[in-house]
Parts: structure tokens; C-alpha cells; sequence
């Protein structure tokens, strides 16, 4: 009988330790590095808030680390401003872009507003519409940061 508990209980063992929700390797989510994800909308005219977008997103790539972190910024409505080539905010796109934030624009504000790729900065990237490129986020678990 001893026998017989003792072959069960090193089957048992066995059998947990190669389930696959007991491995950890480097290809497996809990030995990669955290990653923050993080969609910022900013829908507002004034530049204040574009500023806070940006400067925010800055922030967060330098303290949590390039490496660590996923950031877009959506454009839409009247906050599509701060990607328009005569930008105040033109400096901060920049240097949110060059630190790997992604930076959006509406097609649907920029249809709306008759405004062409040719009004807007360099190196943003578009979408169709502002809100379905936040929702979808947001299902796929993105953080989302309102910015006024």
C-alpha cells in the first residue's frame, strides 16, 4: 500500500509541475518585462491639455523606462489642433514621437474639418475614427487617460 501512495504522490508531482500554467520561460508573459499601455484622448482646443498629454507620455517613457512602456495619444474634435503643422505643440509631438509614443489623428475630425495629411505634422500616424481606436484599445486592456 505505501508503495502505491508513494507512486501516486510522484505522479502527482510530476503531473502539476509539467501543467502549463506551472512552466515560466523567457517566451512565457510572467518572465517578461511589465509593460504599461497607455491610450491618452485629447479632444480639447486648449493647448494646456495638449501639453499634459504629451509631457505626461514623456514622463512616463522616461521613469517606467522605453522598454516598459506603450503609449498612444488619439487626436480628435477640436484637439486635432495640436497636430496641425502650425502647431504650438509641434515640438512636444516631436519629442513624444521620437521617444516611441505613437500620435494619432482622426480621419473622421480631419473629414470633417476638410483637413488633408498636408495640414498636419510629420511623422503622426491616422486612424479612421479617434473613439473606435480607443474602445479597441481599451478591449485589448490599454489604460485610457482623459486629457483636458
Amino acid at each position: 500500500m505505501k508503495n502505491w501512495l508513494a507512486a501516486l504522490a510522484v505522479a502527482f508531482v510530476a503531473m502539476v509541475s509539467s501543467a502549463p500554467w506551472a512552466q515560466t520561460t523567457a517566451s512565457t508573459p510572467a518572465a517578461s518585462a511589465p509593460k504599461y499601455r497607455v491610450i491618452f484622448q485629447v479632444s480639447n482646443p486648449d493647448p494646456r491639455g495638449w501639453n499634459q498629454a504629451l509631457n505626461n507620455s514623456l514622463a512616463l517613457t522616461k521613469n517606467a523606462g522605453r522598454g516598459n512602456v506603450q503609449i498612444r495619444i488619439v487626436a480628435n474634435g477640436m484637439g486635432i489642433g495640436m497636430l496641425k503643422e502650425n502647431s504650438p505643440s509641434a515640438k512636444l509631438v516631436a519629442a513624444a514621437i521620437a521617444n516611441g509614443v505613437t500620435v494619432l489623428a482622426c480621419g473622421e475630425t480631419m473629414k470633417a474639418l476638410l483637413l488633408e495629411k498636408d495640414d498636419m505634422l510629420p511623422d503622426i500616424g491616422y486612424v479612421p475614427g479617434g473613439i473606435i481606436e480607443i474602445l479597441d484599445r481599451q478591449s485589448e486592456g490599454w489604460r485610457y487617460i482623459k486629457a483636458d
